[in-house]
């Protein structure tokens, strides 16, 4: 390789090309150095830092130092190479490395700094380096579209001096989405448009102020995005700005149609709405009297107002009418407040009578009904052994009632509690006197029955019926009798009476007479009679009992 001030032998390896490019020094283009490698392995930056040593030591190679140039140096570079040891050289590779190609005269041409292009020397031994490819050309992004027109453009409010916009927002915004809307105006007869906001907003309600009162003004409106401005939405008539009169009208809320009734203590808080233009006048009176403003507050807005009462008291109650008029037409309204509270006791409950196991109560209604109309009284009752209070009856509408079911030998105390919409009173109404359930004395007759003459013989009601068994299975026979008095029953086997034997058990039960032979051998077949006798006479049924013995 040839540099400045001399040749640098180095091994015979793989050849990499590098350009070193010297800082402009001022007298003409940039110096170059062209230079071998020792491996593939290292690379060295096209650009060394000024006034720095830099040491490269590539794998199977010798040290090559480079000593980069001081600030403004005007000279050659010189590059060489530190001396190799004496060492003893390497074997053979197995299959060795193939020749690069020889090398050519043309070479790429070098930019420099002063944008002059310089042609490298290529190195000896070395191929001529390869042209750099071209870059590829970035693909263009796709042009953002612009947004559709916006929609259901209408004018929701016109006063004297303004009016209100409404609209939709577009079909098709964009990938990038909408940066707001341009409202834009123009006088009738004029082509002259007028941006309202200066930046795009999202809203889609704008109010535009500032007007003059008896104009026609025509309005657009335009979606803006990254893309562009849409089509303007336009209305096909001009606004003619002037206020709309509208005849003063409240809007009672249903709930309030009716007498709103609360309690003592709540909070009163009723918001009545209205309408009408010009902004109404609204007075409240009660009684065609103003309002007491210590105790009641009203808060009037322009389409409502607020009826506010923070403790209610039993004072509050009436009628409140509120008036809302314009230029001598009005509207009215009338507003029933009821505020109510438990009601007091019933006056004068007293026992009226004490019969068996019932008593009757009377008494009055209560002196104060709590501002409402009493629903009902509840009556109790306590007996003197238990001292516990049981609800009789509930929601009794009579000032009078009659308990029943006392038990006897017990005495009972009475109390009353009267009931309105707000629940029952306080306290209760107790009678004076205590009622005691008397022992009556009675005297039992027992009812006189006429005698019956119930004499009767006896008489079988199901006669025996022939049997057949098997030798060594016990067997029952069964018949029924009746007669009074009760008859003796008598069981007979040929004509002979039964006595105390084990093999025969004889049972009478509600008339039903059974005889039970017990393992009957062939000894024990024959004719089986059962005799009834009581002194009216006597009567008797029989049977045949075959005994089979088995083969």
């Amino acid at each position: 390789m040839r540099v400045a001030g001399g040749t640098l032998a180095v091994p015979e390896l793989l050849p990499v090309t590098c350009i070193f490019t010297l800082p402009p020094t001022g007298r003409g283009e940039g110096k170059g150095c062209r230079g071998l490698f020792l491996s593939p392995r290292a690379a060295l930056s096209p650009t060394l830092p000024v006034a720095q040593p830099v040491s490269f030591l590539p794998e199977n190679s010798r040290p090559l130092v480079c000593q980069s140039l001081p600030t403004g140096f005007a000279g050659e570079l010189s590059c060489k190479a530190d001396p190799a040891p004496a060492t003893e050289e390497p074997a053979a590779p197995e299959h060795p490395l193939e020749q690069p190609p020889a090398p050519t005269d043309e070479s790429a041409p070098v930019p420099t700094e002063a944008g002059a292009e310089v042609t490298p020397v290529p190195a000896e031994g070395s191929p001529a380096e390869p042209p750099a490819p071209a870059p590829e050309p970035k693909p263009e992004k796709p042009k953002e579209e612009p947004p559709s027109c916006p929609l259901s453009l209408a004018v929701e409010e016109v006063s004297e001096n303004s009016f209100t916009l409404t609209w939709k927002a577009p079909e098709q915004t964009g990938r990038a989405g909408l940066d707001g809307y341009v409202v834009e105006i123009c006088k009738d007869g004029s082509s002259d448009w007028k941006a309202v906001n200066q930046e795009p907003f999202l809203s889609t309600r704008c109010t535009i102020p500032d007007l003059t009162s008896g104009d026609k003004v025509h309005v657009r409106v335009v979606a803006v995005s990254a893309g562009g401005a849409s089509v303007p939405a336009t209305l096909e008539q001009p606004v003619l700005i002037r206020e709309i009169l509208q005849l003063p009208k409240i809007r009672m809320p249903r709930h309030l149609r009716e007498t709103y009734i609360r309690r003592v203590g709540d909070a009163v808080n009723i918001m009545i709405p209205f309408q009408g233009k010009p902004q109404p006048e609204v007075s409240w009176t009660k009684g065609g009297q103003p309002l007491d403003t210590s105790r009641i507050n009203i808060r009037t807005t322009a389409r409502d107002t607020i009826f506010y009462i923070r403790q209610a008291q039993r004072s509050d109650s009436g009628k409140y009418e509120l008036t809302v008029h314009i230029n001598g037409a009005e509207d009215r309204a009338t507003l029933d407040i009821q505020v109510v509270e438990p009601p007091g006791p019933p006056q004068n409950l007293k026992l009226v009578d004490v019969w068996g196991f019932n008593v009757a109560l009377e008494w009055s209604p209560p002196v104060d009904n709590g501002n409402s109309e009493i629903k009902g009284y509840r009556v109790q009752k306590s007996d003197k052994k238990s001292g516990k209070w049981f609800t009789v009856l509930e929601r009794c509408t009579r000032t009078s009632c009659t308990i029943s079911d006392l038990i006897i030998g017990n005495t009972y105390s009475f109390r009353v509690f009267s009931e309105n919409c707000c629940g029952l009173s306080d306290s209760a109404a107790l009678a004076s006197a205590a009622a005691s359930i008397e022992k009556t004395k009675t005297t039992y007759q027992p009812e006189k029955v006429p005698q019956r003459d119930m004499m009767e013989p006896p008489k079988f009601t199901q006669p025996l019926t022939d049997r057949t068994t098997t030798r060594g299975y016990s067997t029952h026979l069964f018949c029924s009798v009746r007669g009074f008095p009760q008859p003796k029953i008598i069981w007979l086997k040929n004509q002979m009476e039964i006595r105390e034997d084990p093999k025969y058990i004889a049972l009478i039960d509600q008339g039903v007479c059974s005889l039970e032979i017990r393992k009957p051998g062939p000894f024990d077949g024959g004719v089986y009679t059962c005799k009834a006798v009581n002194p009216l006479g006597e009567a008797s049924v029989d049977c045949r009992l075959d005994v089979k013995v088995p083969k």
